[in-house]
């Protein structure tokens, strides 16, 4: 039997056209609760992720119109809870939820986007410690950052001139809460930053909840803050709230009024300290100027009048000239008796005595000299005849005179005086030095004795 005719096929189009339909009549919308992971953002923005819990995993998608609406960051590993409808992409052949609206799973959205906030302007290091200035001691000027409709405002004013009427005050009003008020904030700090009056600033506003406090968690406060070349101090919320402007400023004060009282000191404490200082000084002054007149009574009892110190000085005087003259007399005597004994000792070496005494003795000694160098040549003429006999007597030339000859041999070298026979060999050319003359000849024969 055929069953062809029976038979449904489908294209796999029209299967999963079908299926979408199915899918998308079956779950319209849902909520669903399960944990980001594989976030992905492309420039379109929109937002794809997986959702996954302990056993299975879905794809999700949240289209750019809703995403720029939500006040935290989607990240992977956060858990949350979406509403959306249940859709098919065919040309993968997978499902896949289109959100909605999404919301952390167990903490608020603000929160979320608090500390995801937070996390990042501290890895700026925005908060650091090394980028924050020290509060002026003394201001004079003071800007303050809020609302002109709050009772914070009214607050500060009060307390601080309570402790200083003379205090300056420059209020650069902004929303603090609600739309734009971020912005209007940041405008006025940067608006006392180009006034460059105030010495310091501070933003002010009374507690509330997270909502109320958006303005001063956002990034654009945390810049402008950070921007600012004068000291600002973060008075927002009551002792228990924190906020990014918190951790950004400056300083930090629990509440306004709290602010007021750091920043400003109490003009009466300021007047005590004064006076303390001025008695403490006068106090000082009058001990110093005490010890002094004690030291120049001191001195003036020990020193003398001048008119005894000049009788002083004469005698003193008096009594050197004597002792000069004393001694300019025995210097002469010493000088006298000097010089005669010197008189004594120059007649005993009178030159002319001993030019005379020299003189004979020279004559004697000449005389002396004349005979020995008379006898010296004498002796050497005689040596000289003797050594002159024995040259000629040595003279190989007065030995040729008397017939002998010398005979060595011949070339340009080093030549060699033959003495022996066996020096030479036949046909060897020779040299016979004679008394007069040289004669060449060859060896033909050759006899030994």
């Amino acid at each position: 039997m055929d069953n062809t005719v029976n038979r449904q096929i489908y294209t796999v189009s029209g299967l999963t056209d079908k299926i979408k339909d199915m899918l998308e009549d079956e779950f319209p919308f849902v909520w669903i609760i399960g944990e980001i992971a594989n976030c992905y953002i492309p420039a379109s923005g929109h937002c794809y992720f997986d959702l996954k819990d302990e056993s299975s995993q879905i794809k999700a998608i949240i289209f750019r119109r809703q995403a720029i609406n939500l006040k935290f960051d989607l990240e992977d590993g956060l858990e949350v809870t979406g509403f959306g409808r249940i859709s098919l992409y065919a040309p993968r052949g997978t499902y896949q939820i289109i959100l909605e609206y999404i919301d952390p799973a167990g903490v608020g959205a603000l929160r979320i986007a608090f500390e995801q906030l937070k996390r990042r302007l501290e890895e700026e290091e925005l908060f650091d410690a090394s980028h924050k200035s020290s509060l002026p001691k003394m201001p004079r000027t003071i800007g303050v950052v809020t609302s002109l409709s709050g009772a914070v405002i009214h607050d500060m004013v009060k307390v601080l001139f309570r402790r200083f009427e003379n205090i300056h005050l420059i209020i650069a009003p902004a929303k603090v809460q609600g739309i734009n008020a971020e912005n209007e904030i940041a405008e006025a700090i940067e608006i006392l930053n180009q006034q460059d009056q105030a010495e310091i600033i501070v933003l002010a506003r009374g507690g509330g909840s997270l909502e109320d406090l958006m303005a001063f968690n956002s990034e654009i406060v945390a810049r402008a803050i950070f921007a600012s070349r004068i000291p600002i101090v973060s008075a927002v919320g009551h002792e228990t709230d924190f906020t990014i402007s918190d951790f950004t400023a400056d300083f930090r004060a629990p509440t306004p009024s709290t602010a007021a009282e750091i920043i400003v000191p109490e003009k009466r404490e300021i007047n005590h300290k004064i006076l303390k200082i001025n008695y403490d000084m006068v106090k000082s002054i009058k001990h110093f100027i005490t010890n002094k007149y004690k030291k120049l009574q001191s001195l003036t009892k020990s020193m003398k009048t001048p008119k005894h110190r000049i009788e002083e000085l004469r005698l003193k005087i008096d009594h050197l000239t004597n002792q000069m003259t004393t001694y300019v007399f025995q210097s002469l005597q010493r000088g006298r008796h000097r010089a005669s004994l010197e008189n004594i000792r120059l007649n005993n070496v009178n030159p002319v005595i001993y030019i005379h005494k020299y003189k004979v003795v020279n004559d004697f000694i000449y005389k002396k000299i004349l005979i020995i160098m008379r006898n010296y040549a004498k002796n050497t003429q005689y040596r000289l005849k003797r050594l002159e006999d024995t040259l000629v007597a040595l003279n190989p030339m007065a030995i040729l005179q008397r017939g002998y000859s010398i005979t060595r041999t011949a070339g340009k070298g080093e030549q060699q005086i033959i003495m022996n026979s066996d020096l030479v060999d036949i046909d060897q050319h020779l040299e016979i030095l004679l008394a007069k003359g040289l004669l060449r000849v060859k060896v033909q024969d050759k006899f030994n004795n």
